[in-house]
């Protein structure tokens, strides 16, 4: 499970670039509890979401070109300029160059070879999320690409990650873990092959975050109750817990688990 002794690789930041700022700010409030502080006008409208104090993830207005709304995983660099270089001799795209975050951290956005985005982030000042794994705060990143084996092979050159296969009804689920220590207890996340389930019609390349809550189908009335809409309906996975798949209303996914007590 992720915790924050983040090291090389580990999800360490997550950001939701949204066209609706305040509206998004709102419907997370609501469906987790979570506070918004924006940082006000020098940080061009970026701002935390807090759970008990803690920062647990981020928010700000959309930044690319054509860029549509959605969740932003970023990942530990220790060098961030040689884990660019890396990212690209991989068969990656370096969509933004690193730049130094006013001294937060070093920041780095990329694209895998199949068209999964994701970020770089080398801490500075800013380690990382205050809160992860515990309830209404990040838990599991997850992959969905067409071809599982090379997504590995990409990241595993980036980051060193390790995978581990799990036979699920239908397909081979890869456990993602860190480069060193026990392959379980640094787990973080897995990849699945892309397909018609929990997309439903909207799938694509892509990381989905995955937020740990307390009743999953709870969760899902309040998204769909303010605005947003059910991707995959609450459905209990065995030895893992009851997952769900959700978009906020601006259309950025993300997934809902309430983890098996022995997970």
């Amino acid at each position: 499970m992720l915790g924050t002794d983040y090291r090389l690789g580990s999800p360490v930041w997550l950001d939701l670039g949204s066209p609706d700022t305040t509206g998004a700010a709102g419907f997370y409030s609501t469906v987790f509890g979570w506070t918004f502080t924006d940082l006000g006008p020098d940080a061009g409208g970026y701002g935390f979401f807090q759970s008990d104090g803690k920062t647990v993830a981020a928010l700000g207005p959309l930044t690319e070109e054509g860029a549509s709304s959605a969740w932003m995983l970023h990942f530990k660099a220790d060098d961030i300029q040689a884990t660019v270089s890396a990212v690209r001799s991989g068969g990656g795209k370096i969509r933004m160059e690193p730049m130094d975050v006013m001294g937060e951290g070093w920041l780095a956005q990329a694209t895998d070879p199949q068209g999964a985005e994701f970020a770089l982030w080398q801490p500075g000042k800013t380690a990382g999320l205050g809160k992860v794994s515990d309830e209404n705060s990040l838990v599991w990143a997850e992959l969905h690409v067409p071809d599982p084996a090379a997504a590995i092979t990409f990241y595993n050159g980036v980051f060193g990650w390790r995978s581990q296969d799990m036979q699920t009804p239908g397909m081979t689920y890869r456990v993602l873990s860190l480069k060193d220590g026990d392959q379980q207890q640094t787990s973080f996340g897995g990849v699945a092959p892309m397909g018609d389930g929990a997309g439903d019609g909207v799938e694509k390349p892509r990381w989905v975050p995955y937020f740990n809550v307390a009743d999953v189908d709870a969760t899902v009335a309040a998204a769909g109750g303010n605005g947003g809409s059910v991707l995959m309906p609450a459905v209990d996975v065995p030895g893992v817990g009851r997952i769900a798949w959700v978009a906020d209303p601006s259309g950025a996914v993300f997934a809902l688990l309430k983890p098996d007590p022995m997970m």
